[in-house]
């Protein structure tokens, strides 16, 4: 370990006391380990007979998943190589949505590949070249052999939803073709056309959630669902062909922004004083009632006082909503955000079929239903108890992020590792005609590939060898493309005609980000960590006077 330096006989202190470094192959060698180590953590869930993972915090807090963006968000890693994997996890999730399994699985397993071609005296310039024009080449590939999808493709659609949810807990049995077909609806709620290209913003997809009831409760609302109360017991608790007012400024009396006292010498100042408070609030009632809104969205707080004017004329008010959901009621209801009463006029009211107070287990949540064309709703998930719901949000996101990807992009291939068997026959052939070492780095990233059959093959208990070889032999031929591993029926079958589909966007960002993460671990060939000088203390480490810390001496 290279800490100090000789310098004229004298020996200099480079690093800090407790610093650690690795060295050229050492180096390559721990983080591919690393890199593999978080690879084969996640692999196991892939795929609808995938296994899920507990994960424990150090508050005690339990998550039950197979979610690989989730895993890993949750196993709080430390290793820096480590850490690059889970962005890999992070950036598939914002990216599509969906995929986050096969994307980390891929860049531990072309770095595990990379490791072999290292000990046989390849250098890493040459794998990484290897791996960027295998990359380039699968990337060009599957924009060449995709089918098309358009936003009217529904039934296309709801296979892509729900074979995005298929791999979750609340994809078994018909709970995920039910999904699958609100993600859907949700989608092509929100999609708008700009400029000739279709745009969604999952923003405005809103997936609140409840424990409670079943899955099939799971519902879609044309709007909506504000997790608040109606702020006064006297207010309607059902509004139907509700105008809607949104009001980002609070309906109380400002407080001065010094502090700043009033003398009171008598009895009747005092009761003008109240009185002023009163007839303030009640102008700013006035103000509302005058624009014709009977039902009001605050951002900020509103008075008792003015609750209860409020309460008299009939109009329904809701307090302190999230800035994020008065979006999306704008969105849904077409009002516009008062920053001011003042400026609050008929033209800014919006529009809901139904504004009603329900009290879904034991919490009252306000629903805005009804919506004329809605660019905002909200799909409420239902599921007995806090970890199944918890599950189905996160395959209710993972739909979103998949449908959404499709429609976008416009384009999907055969899932159940059909496309990824497909590009490892065809990187072999185009390996041939490279020639060189390269040649070598770009049948490691065919092998790499592989990785995705071989794992759904495993998950479903056929072998793994044997489903390998069929699949090559299978891909060889004219109309073998779309074939994969039927996990349900343990065989090979056409994933296509099974309907087994994914968006494109879902393999070229998994590609994508393994590759460019591989390429980004195999250049370093030293690791300097200067960790130790983080818990140097007052009085050195352990922060005890005199550098003897709490676990220092025996």
């Amino acid at each position: 370990m290279v800490t100090e330096a000789q310098m004229g006989g004298e020996r200099v202190l480079i690093l800090p006391e407790g610093a650690s470094r690795l060295l050229g192959r050492d180096a390559q060698r721990t983080n591919i380990a690393v890199a593999y180590a978080i690879g084969n953590a996640v692999r196991t869930t892939l795929g609808p007979r995938g296994m899920d993972k507990m994960l424990v915090s150090e508050m005690g807090d339990i998550v039950i998943t197979n979610d690989g963006a989730t895993i890993l968000e949750e196993m709080n890693v430390e290793h820096p190589a480590a850490k690059i994997m889970v962005e890999i996890a992070k950036t598939q999730d914002k990216e599509v949505g969906d995929g986050t399994t096969t994307a980390v699985m891929l860049g531990g397993e072309l770095l595990k590949r990379a490791g072999d071609l290292l000990d046989q005296n390849i250098h890493a310039s040459t794998v990484i070249k290897g791996y960027k024009g295998a990359a380039a080449y699968c990337e060009k590939m599957l924009r060449d052999i995709s089918y098309k999808v358009t936003l009217e493709d529904t039934d296309t659609l709801e296979k892509i939803a729900s074979i995005s949810m298929g791999s979750k807990t609340v994809g078994f049995g018909k709970a995920k073709d039910k999904l699958g077909k609100l993600v859907v609806s949700a989608v092509r709620q929100v999609a708008e056309k700009k400029d000739g290209k279709i745009v969604i913003d999952d923003d405005f997809i809103k997936v609140e959630k409840k424990e409670g009831g079943d899955l099939d409760d799971t519902q879609l609302i044309n709007g909506v669902l504000v997790d608040k109360e109606i702020a006064h017991p006297g207010m309607p608790k059902k509004v139907e062909s509700a105008r809607i007012a949104l009001v980002d400024s609070a309906l109380e009396i400002e407080k001065t922004e010094t502090d700043a006292k009033i003398q009171i010498t008598s009895p009747e100042q005092m009761e003008s004083f109240l009185k002023q408070e009163e007839k303030m609030l009640r102008e700013m009632v006035d103000k509302i009632v005058a624009s014709g809104a009977n039902v009001v969205f605050c951002q900020k707080g509103i008075d008792d006082v003015a609750q209860h004017f409020l309460a008299k004329k009939g109009i329904v008010a809701v307090r302190r909503v999230k800035k994020s959901d008065m979006e999306k009621l704008a969105k849904a209801t077409g009002a516009k955000l008062a920053t001011s009463l003042d400026d609050l006029s008929v033209k800014d009211l919006g529009y809901a079929g139904l504004v009603e107070e329900r009290k879904i287990a034991g919490e009252q949540m306000v629903f805005v239903e009804k919506c004329k064309d809605p660019k905002s709703v909200t799909i409420f998930v239902r599921a007995s108890t806090e970890h199944v719901v918890n599950e189905g949000e996160r395959a209710i996101v993972d739909g979103i992020g998949a449908v959404s990807s499709a429609i976008e992009e416009g384009e999907y291939v055969a899932g159940g590792g059909s496309i990824e068997m497909h590009m490892a026959v065809e990187l072999r052939k185009y390996a041939t005609e490279i020639g060189g070492r390269e040649q070598l780095a770009i049948q490691a990233f065919a092998d790499a590939l592989e990785v995705v059959p071989r794992t759904l093959a495993e998950s479903a208990g056929m072998d793994a060898i044997d489903t390998l070889v069929e699949l090559r032999t299978r891909h060889k031929k004219v109309d073998g493309r779309d074939i994969g591993v039927d996990v349900y029926n343990g065989k090979v079958a056409d994933m296509k005609r099974l309907g087994v589909i994914e968006p494109t966007k879902v393999k070229t960002q998994a590609i994508a980000s393994a590759s460019e993460a591989a390429a980004m671990l195999l250049r370093i060939d030293d690791m300097i960590s200067s960790k130790g000088k983080a818990h140097m203390g007052p009085g050195g480490p352990g922060g005890m006077p005199g550098g003897m810390g709490g676990g220092d001496y025996e």
